[in-house]
């Protein structure tokens, strides 16, 4: 039964309008008690305006009886009622409409039975409490319960009574706060006072934490317990532990601060009681579809022994990461990354695999624009490369380079087919200024350079042919250029002298060539096992290139020297420079390449008439080689062979192969004479490696989905769900409904361009993860490298879902960061904090 009734008739009306206004109806409600029929829906409007201030829906299974006199109102038999967010579930609900009080009870379940149904719910923003006994009023919006219990967000309060006293403050006596859903909770949080605001925090006195039904003997004085959802501000608890050589320390410890809804900032400190200290700080900013960045900052002082002592060292390390993303409009952007740090804070500064195995620091900085009617593009870039092991820096201050699309400037509206072999000409053009800055071994060596490119071609199509003959020049200009010449030395043996020389000067370059392509089918019926057909698509081209020798005197490119014995020897004037020079040697190349590509097509569904035919990639193959009508010597290149077949996630094979037609030397990989005629077969190979991944799921075979970071509504990723500190032992949670999960990669290389030199690499990398019941799960990753016959980085980990807690044991066997974590923690995030950890020793590389 449903009954709708406005708060206002409730005051107004019922009271009012029907005993004054109305006679049929005064003559009908004179009786003390009035049943509403379960149809009736009346919609007399109020006479006079009240305090209760929308409408209110009330409905019950058995009866709705109104005492006009009292000026009350009864719900008998799954009463509901609905006001603004909140809404009130009980077997029996009564209503007191001068006062606006409003009381719910439950109903016994049998004449026999002092065990209530249908207890009092309160469900109100969202979060729901229940009880045995509920009152509440409209007005004040203030109400209590008693043997309440309710749920916010994933956490549990009970308490003998519950108090709400304003619109979002709650009192609860002898409470209890847990985020274990049992009816008798693994652990939980005793007070005898604890106070709830909504989505803000639980504050409470005295509090016992308990196991099962056993307290810590030791209360905490006081405890507040953050309720918002997304960032929030607070202390970041610290760890401590034990260094063998820093001592004691208590690490991690600091403060986030969740400045506004569009920036943050967090500072954490390690200190040791042997001196050694450690600072580190993030700051984070977004404006969702607008920009989002992030500044990372981190020093480190770390001395072994004192000052005065005769092994004193100290290690001060330092980075600094700045990321920016930046749309000012949909053709305007702004992206950066970049990285700066002292030379071993890669190595001594951080715990994070993927940091400890890079060789590199690599930085970029780029604004980009382009003009979508002409498809023109510009960008103003920086880019630096830090090598790790030597510290020697590579930087480009800036790289300017502006593109102009591809234009056809004689092309006219017509249709396709219509045009003229004239309108089908086009060129591109693309025009590059970069100033580079390289420090190697502590010499700083800056030069520039532009550089223009322009490409025209046509593509013509004749019969089943397509034709694409095409022009590309080249100008490099320079401001600098060297100059080589030997000088005799004591020894007697040449001294090679190689000088800068200021002088602006161009390097001209061109090339021609020509290409020509096809495609045809073959197409093979199978009509069986789920298969309609097999296709099978080739693709041959062949290519014609001509580059003159540059190397010539008449171009002017390069220089001579002559050594002691009177040789001659040609020199590149601009090798240093930022384009490079010209290239030497004529190039007449002739190039066929041909490509195969099998797919298979599957059959409809008779059954379903909505199914679509699928096809599959099975496997693509391609050959290719070409031949140098102006070399000398070794005219054929080798002969490529790549490849790639794919069956869904389960299995990926890809890989390339190079032969070559020639004979070897001792210590020469190519000599002037074919395999075939020293009666050695056509072809030698040279180079193999391959590649093959398999993905199984006891679930699917399937590869799982990348996580994604939950992110607010301004953008910046929540920051509860994360831990500041991100090291070896930071995984993601497992996941206990997988039963097993296989992963497994095996390379190989072999490069035997002198057979007798032959050199082999392979390695096998994996993980799998099982669980030997659905609590217990095993997650085993690494590599092993057979060259070198030993494992690479191995790792295992143990986890047990313990309900409302988890347990995981970390070890890495051998190498640098051998040694173990053992963590018992609470699952929920906004007790993250509430855990126990024990860990060994487990990076040591100084």
């Amino acid at each position: 039964m449903k009954f709708l009734l406005s708060a206002l008739f409730f005051i107004a009306t019922i009271m009012n309008a029907f005993s004054q206004q109305n006679d049929t109806l005064t003559t009908l409600l004179s009786d003390t008690t009035f049943t509403i029929d379960p149809d009736t829906i009346l919609t007399k409007k109020p006479a006079s305006k009240s305090d209760v201030d929308t409408t209110v829906y009330a409905n019950a299974s058995d009866s709705l009886i109104f005492f006009v006199k009292d000026k009350k109102m009864a719900l008998y038999g799954e009463g509901k009622i609905t006001y603004k967010k909140t809404e009130i579930n009980a077997a029996n609900i009564f209503i007191d409409f001068d006062n606006y009080d409003l009381e719910a009870i439950g109903a016994p379940k049998d004449s026999t039975s002092d065990e209530l149904i249908g207890t009092p719910v309160l469900s109100e923003a969202g979060e729901v409490y229940e009880g045995a006994k509920m009152t509440y009023n409209f007005k004040t919006g203030q109400g209590s319960l008693s043997a309440a219990d309710t749920e916010i967000e994933g956490a549990f309060y009970q308490g003998e009574k519950i108090k709400k006293v304003s619109k979002d403050t709650y009192f609860i006596k002898d409470g209890i706060y847990t985020t274990c859903d049992e009816d008798c909770p693994h652990y939980h949080f005793y007070s005898p006072k604890m106070k709830v605001i909504q989505e803000e925090q639980l504050a409470a006195e005295w509090i016992w934490l308990t196991f099962g039904d056993v307290p810590v003997p030791i209360p905490i004085p006081f405890i507040i317990i953050p309720l918002q959802s997304g960032r929030r501000s607070g202390i970041i608890p610290p760890v401590f532990g034990n260094d063998a050589r820093y001592g004691t320390y208590f690490s991690r410890f600091g403060y986030f601060w969740a400045i506004s809804d569009y920036m943050d900032i967090n500072a954490t400190m390690d200190i040791y009681t042997r001196g050694s200290y450690g600072l580190y700080s993030r700051f984070r900013y977004a404006n969702r579809y607008n920009y989002t960045g992030s500044i990372d900052g981190s020093y480190r002082d770390f001395s072994q022994g004192e000052s005065t002592d005769p092994d004193f060292s100290e290690e001060i390390e330092w980075r600094l990461k700045w990321f920016h993303n930046q749309s000012f409009t949909p053709t305007l952007k702004l992206d950066v990354n970049l990285e700066f740090a002292s030379q071993n804070f890669l190595q001594t500064g951080t715990t994070n695999f993927n940091d400890i195995l890079r060789n590199e620091i690599i930085s970029n900085a780029t604004l980009s624009k382009t003009w979508e009617e002409s498809g023109n593009s510009a960008s103003i870039n920086y880019n630096r490369r830090q090598v790790i092991q030597t510290n020697d820096i590579y930087e480009i201050l800036p790289s300017v380079l502006f593109r102009k699309a591809q234009s056809y400037p004689f092309r006219s509206s017509v249709s396709e087919q219509d045009r003229s072999w004239y309108e089908l000409f086009g060129y591109s053009y693309t025009g590059q200024f970069q100033n580079r800055r390289n420090k190697v071994d502590g010499d700083l060596d800056v030069r520039a350079g532009i550089q223009h490119n322009l490409n025209a071609d046509m593509s013509p199509k004749i019969g089943y042919f397509s034709f694409s003959p095409r022009v590309r020049y080249t100008s490099k200009w320079y401001n600098k250029q060297v100059e080589k010449f030997v000088l005799p030395s004591s020894t007697g043996t040449d001294s090679l002298v190689t000088n800068d020389i200021k002088k602006i000067d161009f390097v001209r370059t061109f090339d021609v060539g020509m290409s020509t392509s096809t495609k045809f089918y073959g197409m093979f019926n199978i009509n069986s096992l789920g298969l309609e057909a097999m296709r099978h698509t080739v693709t041959p081209s062949l290519s014609y290139s001509y580059r003159p020798d540059f190397s010539d005197p008449k171009w002017g490119y390069f220089g001579e020297y002559t050594t002691l014995d009177g040789n001659t020897v040609k020199y590149n004037k601009y090798e240093r420079e930022v384009y490079g020079g010209a290239t030497s040697g004529e190039q007449q190349n002739l190039n066929f390449s041909v490509g195969n590509n099998f797919e298979l097509k599957t059959l409809l569904d008779p059954t379903d008439t909505t199914s679509k035919a699928n096809k599959i990639q099975l496997l693509n193959l391609t050959l290719g080689i070409g031949y140098n009508f102006a070399a000398d010597s070794l005219n054929f290149t080798d002969l490529n062979l790549s490849y790639r077949t794919q069956v869904s996630d389960i299995f990926d094979l890809s890989g390339s192969s190079r032969f070559t037609l020639y004979d070897y030397a001792p210590e020469i990989s190519r000599i002037n004479k074919f395999l075939i005629d020293e009666g050695k077969g056509l072809l030698r190979l040279t180079n193999l490696n391959f590649s093959v991944t398999t993905r199984l799921s006891g679930e699917k075979f399937a590869s799982a989905e990348d996580e994604k970071q939950p992110i607010d509504e301004f953008g910046l990723i929540e920051e509860q769900n994360q831990s500041v500190y991100q090291g070896i032992y930071n995984q993601s949670e497992p996941d206990f409904t997988i039963p097993w999960q296989l992963s497994l990669t095996y390379n190989f290389n072999m490069n035997r361009q002198i057979p007798e030199n032959e050199q082999i690499f392979s390695n096998l990398s994996g993980s799998i993860s099982f669980s030997i019941t659905k609590n217990w799960k095993f997650d085993i990753t690494g590599s092993y490298d057979f060259d070198r016959d030993e494992f690479v980085a191995p790792q295992v980990r143990v986890s047990r879902d313990l309900h409302c807690w988890i347990m995981n044991f970390t070890w890495n066997p051998i190498g640098t960061y051998t040694g173990f974590r053992f963590e018992i923690r609470v699952k929920a995030p906004q007790l993250q904090d509430l855990k126990l950890t024990k860990q060994d020793q487990f990076f040591d590389t100084r």
